[in-house]
């Protein structure tokens, strides 16, 4: 009866998970070969997405072999989303070849996209309608957001912080990094895409993840990638819309509706921000 329960609750959890456009955790699940255990924990942890990690998640003497494990794995009557490697790897037509036609394959990330040749090439590759996350990883990738964000095929832009500070030489500061998250977010809302994906938290920094995450909502962001299945609960908690929150925007409508003094701001922004934290928090089952 224990064990029934817990299968339960696991499937009551993915039900709950958002869709990926309202996504606020995406765990990047190295795609390891004979993983398939560690992939069942990954799907049924609190994160909202679930990404195997075909590229820097494994060292490339086991890419072969992981992605083989992955596209059997999706096969087998499971679901998750792929990263893949970047149009311009080899592995870019491996990976595709195994997991393009797998019954699983929930969205592919792109890694290292820089152009929206990148994104046309790998849609054309994929069943139609199937959702690409073009992960922005170095300067080029920045300059040319708007024009990977408007390609037919882009369903949503991610941040590759450490890629990024590598090709640039920037610091994680966050001042250092507002002009590239600004870039995103502004290139994700002038495409009429979902607010843009934040880079991760790493294990080793986990003190830094309410911060970090307070960094990327602030900068307009609405999902982080995730390395660790543990850092999930205060993500999604930090990203969603808080009883404080909640009660506030209706305070304030209720305020627009039935004014009885001058209030701050203009009426439409002030209802339209009310409005917009209402809408996700019933999105997300909050409220």
């Amino acid at each position: 009866m224990e064990a029934m329960s817990l299968v339960s609750s696991q499937l009551a959890e993915r039900v709950r998970k958002p869709h990926w456009s309202l996504a606020r955790t995406w765990l990047l699940q190295p795609g390891l070969p004979e993983g398939s255990d560690a992939f069942d924990a990954a799907d049924a942890s609190t994160a909202d997405v679930v990404v195997l990690d075909i590229e820097d998640g494994l060292p490339d003497a086991l890419k072969d072999a992981g992605r083989r494990t992955v596209a059997e794995y999706l096969r087998d009557d499971r679901s998750a989303w792929v990263r893949i490697n970047c149009v311009s790897s080899p592995r870019w037509s491996e990976d595709l070849a195994a997991v393009a036609d797998a019954p699983g394959l929930a969205g592919v990330m792109l890694a290292k996209t820089e152009s929206a040749d990148d994104i046309s090439a790998t849609a054309a590759r994929l069943p139609v309608g199937t959702p690409v996350v073009a992960l922005i990883e170095s300067a080029l990738g920045i300059e040319c957001a708007l024009e990977v964000a408007r390609t037919p095929g882009c369903s949503r832009i991610a941040f590759g912080v450490g890629d990024f500070r590598r090709d640039t030489g920037m610091s994680a500061e966050p001042t250092v990094l507002a002009y590239a998250r600004a870039r995103l977010v502004i290139a994700s809302r002038a495409a009429g895409l979902p607010a843009p994906i934040d880079g991760p938290t790493l294990r080793s920094a986990a003190q830094d993840l309410a911060r970090d995450t307070d960094v990327a909502k602030s900068a307009g962001m609405t999902a982080r990638l995730c390395l660790d299945a543990a850092h999930a609960d205060a993500i999604n908690a930090l990203l969603s819309p808080s009883p404080l929150d909640i009660d506030e925007a209706h305070r304030t409508l209720a305020c627009l509706d039935a004014p009885t003094g001058v209030y701050d701001g203009s009426v439409g922004p002030t209802r339209a921000r009310a409005e917009a934290v209402l809408d996700l928090a019933a999105k997300l089952g909050l409220d």
